[in-house]
Order: structure tokens, then sequence, then C-alpha cells
């Protein structure tokens, strides 16, 4: 949908009536079509992307809901914008992608006025613009809560997108940064680990130097290290063992490091033959186990079987 269309005849914020055709000239203000290969974006039925020659596209979807992903009471229009548009960035990043656009579906929930759209969408613009994804177009609705559907296209050279069902025994296993920064933020609601809550940072740049490296396997953590290893292990028909060296967060506790979601660092596998780097795009590089033989998915610590822990959303 390269325009923005409403179902119903107006929005109103506040007793202002804020009409489709309002929307659609300040968010084509704000988000001109100016990326490489944007034929048309905003203000069509469809928007237009002409993709280079020889590369593989990349499609992501990703909810932002109220009450699950953000709470009024604790992030701003702006910061829900940045989220909603973060978690689909750190996809493309985990396939070592660059950014192409985004598409933006929004239910506006009940009781929130102009100013607070208006603040997603700066949020989002924002960020947007520093990683070179244009928001080409997108859909309105009112609901009872809030909820986003950000659709994200990214790009990598033909054949050479990273996955998660690469990984074979004898790979060493790494992450990126440190675990548990998101967890400890919403626990404490203080400092750099509520920021990094707030507005999580796309790894991009590592993503692209993960895949000049020729990691043979890769993933993003978004719902804690515990699952999201188990998900790359399930997908790659292998076992994992981990060494019991986590890069914690200052002030995490292990809990946090292994289960603790929206971290959105990427997790990653080496083969043997690789050095690895330190460090990644100013990242540092923490080796945290190997890909073992053994019942696909199954990650074992020191002394046992580490449950699967971290988010799942229809877990009761």
């Amino acid at each position: 949908m390269g325009r923005f269309a409403y179902h119903g005849p107006k929005l109103v914020f506040s007793g202002r009536m804020m009409t489709e055709l309002k929307i659609i000239e300040l968010l084509a203000r704000w988000a001109p079509d100016k990326a490489p290969g944007m034929v048309r974006g905003i203000g069509d039925d469809c928007a237009i992307f002409r993709p280079r020659p020889r590369e593989d596209l990349l499609f992501t979807t990703d909810l932002l809901v109220e009450d699950v992903h953000f709470r009024r009471t604790t992030h701003t229009a702006g910061d829900c914008g940045h989220k909603t548009l973060a978690r689909g960035l750190s996809d493309i990043a985990a396939m070592g992608g660059r950014p192409r656009f985004c598409l933006l579906s929004l239910a506006v929930g009940k009781g929130l006025d102009q100013r607070w759209v208006e603040g997603f969408y700066k949020g989002l613009l924002e960020l947007a613009r520093e990683t070179g994804c244009p928001l080409a177009g997108g859909d309105l609705a009112h609901a009872d809560q809030t909820a986003a559907d950000i659709i994200v296209c990214g790009a990598v050279p033909r054949g050479k997108a990273l996955r998660r069902d690469t990984a074979r025994p004898g790979d060493g296993v790494f992450v990126t940064g440190a675990l548990g920064v998101s967890a400890l933020g919403l626990a404490t609601g203080k400092g750099l680990p509520w920021r990094r809550h707030l507005r999580p940072e796309p790894r991009l740049a590592a993503g692209l130097a993960l895949r000049r490296l020729g990691a043979s396997a890769a993933m993003d953590l978004s719902d804690g290290l515990s699952i999201d290893l188990h998900r790359l292990a399930k997908a790659s028909g292998v076992a994992a063992m981990l060494n019991g060296d986590l890069p914690a967060f200052e002030g995490a506790t292990l809990a946090q490091a292994l289960h603790g979601g929206e971290d959105y660092e990427l997790l990653f596998t080496l083969g043997a033959r690789k050095k690895a780097p330190l460090a990644l795009a100013g990242l540092p590089v923490t080796r945290i186990g190997r890909i073992i033989e053994g019942p696909p998915g199954q990650v074992r610590v020191p002394g046992g079987i580490l449950q699967p822990l971290g988010y799942d959303h229809f877990r009761k």
C-alpha cells in the first residue's frame, strides 16, 4: 500500500478532525521519495521499488502492541515509533542486509491525540533517516489499543544472506555486545539500560561486517539467548554447548542475560577455521560456546540442559 488509507470517514483527536488527506500531506512532507530504487512512495495505491541487479530482497514484519511491547505510562510516542522500526531493522541486520524501505500500518488506540500520532511518526522517521530506510506507505485505523505493524524491505548480494539454518558442528557460537541490558532496564527503569529498552539500536553495521566475514549462521536476539539459540540450533539440525562465559551487562543477573528479551544483539556462528574478530563495527564480540552434534535445538550448559525460557507470546 503506497498510500495511507483510513477505514472510516474521519479521525478525531481531542475534538480536532484529522483527515486522511491531512495525514498523507504531513507524511509526504516528512518522508519524501529520495531513496535509491524508490520510484513512487506515499500517495499512491502501491509503492513502486526497483531492485538493483543481482541482489536478493529481504522482507520482514514485526508487531508493536500496547501493553505487550510498550505502555503509555512509560514510553513516549517517539519511543514507540523508534522501537517499531528498530524491531524490523534488527531482522535485516541479522541477515547481513541493507534496508531499502519500510511500510507501516498503525492502529491508533483510544484516547490518543494528534500530538501522540505526530510524535510516533517523528520517532520512526528519525531512525528511518539515520539508517537509510524511507517510509514508503502504510495504513491507518482506530482500535481499542494501539498496535503498529512494520514491514521492512532490505537487500543483500544474491545468495549472500545470512541464515539461521546453516550452522554446523564445530562452529563457534558468538554474540555481539552485552546481554540482559533491556531486561535490566525494564526491571529498574533507570540509566543506560532503560534508554536501551526504550530505544533499541539495530546492529546494521555489525550485520554487514558479519556477512563480509563469512559467518556460517546468524540471527538477532529479540526474545532471549536461551530461546533464540535453541531456534538457531533447531533450524540447523544441531545442538549447542554454552561455555558459561556470558557477556552480561553490568548489573544484569544471569537469568536476565540468558532469558531477557529485546537486546537486539547478533547471535552468530563461525567455522572452526575462521578467525573470530574481537569487535564488529565497534561492538565487542564474545565466544560463548560451540555447535555440536545432538538433538536438534538442544542447548547444553555445564551440568545440564538449558531450557528455552526466553519470551514466548503464547506461553501461559
